[in-house]
């Protein structure tokens, strides 16, 4: 495989688990974040800052920011990172958007001569830093074919949605809408199975192996057992996904009234101080609203 010169924008615990893939496949990675402490942190494994790619060009932009403003900002506002991509170049835009705007990305990537391949993905920081990521990708054949050599580094699975941007990103919102929803479902059950003298391991036993588990519920679940609310996920990522989610459905006339509960559960416990810690913390207004120790709580 060639190696490529790769831009990894935004470090955070996915983007840093992307260019350490990349890195281990040979290619060489430039990454850049507001936090110069990820930077510094991703250079002492073999990677440059973006300041060391001077005058050069990219192959490939990897765009791995929050949301929307961030990506539109990064791409194309002040830093204008699309500009540091050869001609005929490929940006990879991997956050979770709303279709609408992965669509009028492209439209500008294809203006300036670049390829865009709107590319929300899947699988959590371990599976980032494993380079098996599930990517739920749309874009045309050329974006692909300029993707592969970074798609090839980090993903598990390239879902192929179809020749133009927001498919990706539209497939990403259902995604989230499911893992929204089974989060906080898990909770809620959790809770519930507390207040009938059920504790948090037992009920992991049993519904891992039972008809109503879920991967959420097998990966969350033991952070609520182990008393560990370190933030792979944060409360805070729901509130912008399911509010995606919201807005998309607003505009097709769809009532989605089982993610409208779930988004105010997660602005509530944001709202309430929960919104940095991971989002397996969603079962602790539940947990308040009955007096319920949790594990790890002092009495539980």
């Amino acid at each position: 495989m060639q190696k490529k010169r790769i831009l990894v924008i935004g470090l955070g615990s996915m983007g840093f688990g992307i260019a350490e893939s990349l890195l281990r496949a040979g290619h060489t990675v430039f990454g850049a974040d507001i936090n110069r402490d990820q930077v510094d942190a991703l250079c002492t494994k073999g990677a440059q800052t973006v300041e060391k790619l001077g005058t050069d060009k990219a192959d490939i932009l990897v765009s791995v920011v929050l949301n929307a403003e961030q990506t539109e900002t990064v791409l194309y506002g002040a830093p204008d990172f699309a500009a540091r991509l050869t001609d005929g170049g490929t940006i990879i835009s991997c956050a979770t958007i709303p279709p609408e705007t992965a669509k009028r990305m492209e439209a500008e990537a294809h203006a300036r001569g670049l390829q865009y391949l709107d590319a929300p993905i899947s699988g959590g920081s371990v599976r980032a830093a494993e380079g098996k990521l599930s990517v739920m990708a749309s874009g045309t054949d050329a974006a692909f074919a300029g993707a592969q050599p970074a798609l090839d580094a980090t993903a598990e699975t390239v879902h192929n949605l179809g020749p133009a941007a927001g498919a990706g990103s539209a497939m990403k919102a259902v995604n989230q809408l499911l893992a929204g929803v089974h989060i906080a479902a898990m909770g809620e059950a959790l809770a519930f199975g507390m207040t009938q003298d059920l504790t948090v391991e037992r009920m992991i036993d049993v519904i891992s192996v039972s008809a109503g588990s879920s991967w959420m519920f097998e990966n969350r679940a033991p952070h609520i057992r182990d008393a560990d609310y370190t933030p792979r996920s944060s409360v805070n990522i729901w509130p912008k996904d399911l509010g995606i989610v919201a807005e998309i459905a607003s505009s097709a006339g769809l009532e989605i009234p089982i993610t409208q509960t779930a988004l105010t559960l997660y602005r509530d416990a944001a709202n309430a101080g929960l919104g940095l810690q991971d989002d397996a913390a969603i079962i602790k207004p539940y947990a308040a609203s009955v007096g319920l120790k949790l594990p790890g709580e002092a009495g539980e």
